[in-house]
């Protein structure tokens, strides 16, 4: 792919201010308010860096590898998907469990290796019309049947929303604040990325890994059957 990818850095970095700025900024404000960290934006390719395989690239606002994702079966929804770092140390593993009535089930593992589950998931299936298309259990409520929101260890609860095949979708927490958003990227120079290529932005308070973890489950929930 000729076309450049990933984001540029002046594109989301905010810019510094000058050195006068700041010394008249505190001449007139002593103790000027905290701001709040900006979120981080990454570009998610869908595709892996390896030869004949499936995945995901991922780099952060200046080009750098931070996640990859490189599966080497092209036959549907897959048994077990590693996420892993730059580096090619796993991060995650999405697994997928018994297909249950109530709709698919997958698991959200630490590492490669982990037998107990961080997260159950589960496809969002309702016959009245809703906005979700996935749930997420931690693996205490998981285990006690509780089909509730997504939850993150201190049960705050978060639920993925929106369409993932117009990639325009968000992960709610309990008071409807975005944790992370899925965004359709910007052309550039006049030259359309598609779906293939798109934004991720992951709030400070939100675990990137998780927040990729969720567009792969997305990817097999409904993007391989698009």
């Amino acid at each position: 792919m000729r076309k450049k990818i990933h984001p540029s850095s002046s594109s989301f970095d905010t810019p510094k201010p000058s050195l006068a700025s700041c010394v008249d900024h505190h001449h007139l404000h002593p103790h000027p308010p905290l701001q709040a960290a900006a979120p981080t934006t990454f570009t998610v390719w869908r595709k892996s860096l390896l030869f004949n395989c499936n995945g995901f690239t991922v780099f952060d606002s200046k080009g750098n590898l931070i996640y990859r994702v490189d599966n080497y079966s092209k036959s549907g929804s897959q048994g077990e998907i590693v996420l892993m770092d730059a580096a090619g140390k796993p991060c995650l593993t999405i697994r997928r469990k018994t297909k249950l009535i109530l709709g698919e089930h997958w698991g959200i593992y630490e590492g490669e290796t982990a037998a107990n589950p961080r997260f159950s998931v589960r496809k969002h299936k309702s016959l009245f019309q809703s906005k979700a298309l996935a749930r997420l259990s931690p693996r205490s409520a998981a285990l006690a049947g509780c089909d509730c929101k997504v939850s993150v260890a201190g049960g705050e609860g978060f639920e993925v929303e929106g369409s993932y095949k117009q990639r325009r979708c968000a992960v709610f927490d309990e008071k409807r604040r975005a944790m992370a958003e899925i965004q359709l990227k910007e052309a550039v120079s006049g030259a359309a990325f598609g779906l293939d290529v798109f934004r991720l932005v992951v709030q400070p308070s939100f675990d990137s890994a998780v927040a990729m973890a969720i567009v792969i489950l997305l990817e097999e929930m409904i993007g391989s059957k698009t």
